[in-house]
């Protein structure tokens, strides 16, 4: 997942949180909303940094190191557009499942494909039972911005998703990108912000942001992050703004991210397919 940093606005830190100092509250930032709205107060609890998300760019050399790690759940890159599929994904979840993780899959969204097609190609790939959190990467494609994913094709994508499965997936997201800022290298924009209440805004948040505090966009401003992906590409010689270490024994490098809850909410929370919503 590609991400890079933004100005910073006043919300709970990530230093308190790892701490475990942390008050329950990460609060919208107004001054980064779409024109004539307001963003309110959205409660969190302080988290959970036992989740990581990876994918074949990271080399794991044993799973049962990773557990060991206190990690408790892995998501895992599936697919991206509609013909490409992660060559890792099916034996590490086999490996990750045996050694005691809770398992996850996600999908880059791209532009050259329909998000119905994408949607198809994603399922066949993760092959999600009921405990299996699913997620829609919608990002910039810095690589090539043309083929990003746009908004119509990420609800396409979301609706097909529901409809296959009974739930709709968690959507990975910056909070400037959510709300239709230009955001990654090439400065890529949505065309329009994601609002409160639309289709898009029913999944749950997977917010990334790599700085010390968390920005929550517009539409989720009531509700708050589920995930809070809080630093990419973590190693020994890597770690987030001085903190300890944040590297994961028995792989090369992971993103990090909380879980919006304590362990008991987290093992409930992914059994029960990770937020179950009727489109």
């Amino acid at each position: 997942m590609k991400n890079r940093l933004q100005a910073s606005c006043g919300k709970i830190s990530r230093r308190l949180v790892l701490a475990g100092l942390a008050a329950p509250a990460i609060v919208g930032c107004t001054g980064q909303q779409p024109p004539q709205t307001t963003a309110a107060a959205a409660a969190n609890p302080a988290g959970l940094d036992a989740v990581i998300d990876i994918s074949h760019n990271v080399t794991v050399s044993d799973f049962q190191s990773v557990r060991q790690s206190n990690i408790l759940a892995v998501i895992h890159k599936a697919t991206e557009g509609g013909d490409w599929i992660d060559p890792s994904y099916g034996i590490r979840r086999r490996q990750a499942e045996m050694a005691g993780l809770l398992w996850g899959a996600y999908h880059f969204g791209t532009r050259q494909y329909s998000g119905a097609d994408q949607a198809a190609a994603f399922l066949s790939t993760a092959q999600p039972n009921a405990a299996t959190l699913i997620a829609l990467d919608l990002e910039p494609n810095d690589g090539n911005p043309r083929n990003s994913m746009t908004m119509a094709q990420a609800e396409a994508f979301v609706i097909a998703v529901q409809r296959a499965t009974g739930r709709m997936p968690m959507l990975y997201i910056h909070a400037s990108y959510a709300d239709g800022q230009r955001y990654g290298r090439r400065s890529v924009s949505l065309g329009q912000p994601i609002m409160p209440g639309s289709l898009l805004a029913q999944c749950d948040l997977w917010v990334a942001d790599h700085r010390e505090t968390a920005q929550v966009p517009y539409a989720w401003a009531q509700r708050g992050w589920r995930l809070w992906q809080y630093a990419a590409d973590q190693t020994d010689a890597d770690s987030a703004y001085g903190a300890p270490s944040k590297a994961v024994a028995g792989l090369t490098h992971c993103d990090r991210n909380l879980f919006a809850g304590d362990q008991v909410a987290l093992y409930q929370y992914w059994k029960g397919g990770g937020g179950t919503r009727r489109v």
